[in-house]
């Protein structure tokens, strides 16, 4: 992999200059939790300070979500776009590759959308209190190997290896294996029990941002299928890659009015752990379809674009595949789609 400097010196990309009216972040959601009977502790901030007694019994903010917002100059909508992340990520898997090539945030910004890059509840810097008072259960944290296998970048179990030159890549593997570590060193901590938690951020972001449109990959989905049932009024629209996860059973009715994408990449019906996943997604959403709801498929094998894993976003085509679902987004925009 090249050095971290030549992103910005020599050999910069030809894209046109990202002209932003503003940007900034801002945390959203949550809940007060008083908590007691912790230990008072001793220690020193840092290694120049003096001895400090820590009391840290008393009210605490937890369960607080993170975005990020971009404004172009030049906008396409006054609607935003929503950037949902999957399991053990946060939005940084929206930011660039591993190879260091733009990503999905950056592109859409560059379309024209008002562009909200998100850390869930308990990811990156939505940050977490590591006490049971909060929490129950102890944190999970993927091996290296868990996403190579599992997110058909490799043959499947055993294909993944330190070495990287030993690793077993599915043949025409579109994800940049050779810089298969940034990936690890992105993924976070996760909890398995929070989902309601992980919601309520989801649904408190869409309050702030009102009616937004809603990108969500894998894990982000099945949070994506849930608010636009709480709040269709607050969900223009659903593009939903790869979903790992569905809403309420029934609930699907409550999208008749929302338009869907689903998008899926390289072996989702062959590969057995999707071929289960890809059903349920189907099975949920037969009654939105027999009610004449409105889902378009981007199936890229059918369209003869192949060797697309889970990670799409990260794949070596990323950029064609965002150009679609931008394309897909532009047409579902109410009344002339000119920029303001």
């Amino acid at each position: 992999m090249a050095k971290l400097s030549s992103r910005w010196s020599g050999g910069l990309p030809t894209a046109a200059a990202m002209a932003l009216a503003s940007f900034g972040s801002f945390h959203v959601g949550g809940r007060a939790v008083p908590l007691a009977d912790l230990p008072v502790r001793h220690c020193r901030f840092t290694n120049a300070g003096t001895a400090t007694t820590i009391d840290t019994n008393g009210l605490h903010w937890v369960e607080a979500m993170y975005a990020q917002y971009f404004v172009p100059q030049q906008r396409l909508t006054t609607e935003p776009l929503l950037l949902w992340h999957g399991g053990a990520l946060t939005g940084a898997c929206w930011e660039s590759t591993p190879d260091g090539r733009e990503g999905w945030l950056p592109f859409f910004v560059r379309q024209g959308w008002i562009t909200l890059c998100c850390d869930a509840v308990e990811r990156g810097r939505a940050g977490f209190p590591p006490v049971p008072q909060v929490f129950q259960e102890p944190p999970l944290h993927q091996p290296m190997n868990w996403a190579f296998e599992r997110h058909r970048i490799g043959t499947g179990p055993g294909s993944w290896h330190p070495e990287p030159s030993q690793c077993q890549p599915i043949a025409g593997t579109r994800f940049p294996v050779a810089a298969y570590a940034q990936l690890a060193m992105q993924s976070v901590a996760r909890w398995t029990q929070s989902d309601d938690a992980i919601l309520r951020g989801y649904l408190a972001l869409l309050e702030e941002a009102g009616p937004s449109h809603v990108l969500a990959h894998s894990q982000a989905c099945q949070f994506a299928f849930q608010a636009a049932e709480a709040r269709p009024d607050l969900v223009r629209s659903l593009v939903l890659v790869e979903p790992s996860g569905v809403g309420s059973a029934e609930g699907s009715l409550a999208l008749r009015h929302i338009p869907l994408l689903l998008v899926w990449g390289d072996g989702t019906l062959t590969h057995t752990r999707w071929q289960t996943l890809r059903q349920t997604v189907d099975n949920y959403l037969v009654p939105l379809r027999q009610a004449g709801g409105h889902i378009d498929l981007l199936d890229l094998p059918a369209l003869g674009v192949q060797g697309n894993s889970h990670l799409m976003m990260m794949d070596d085509n990323s950029s064609d595949i965002a150009g679609r679902i931008h394309a897909w987004l532009q047409s579902q925009l109410s009344g002339p789609q000119q920029r303001s």
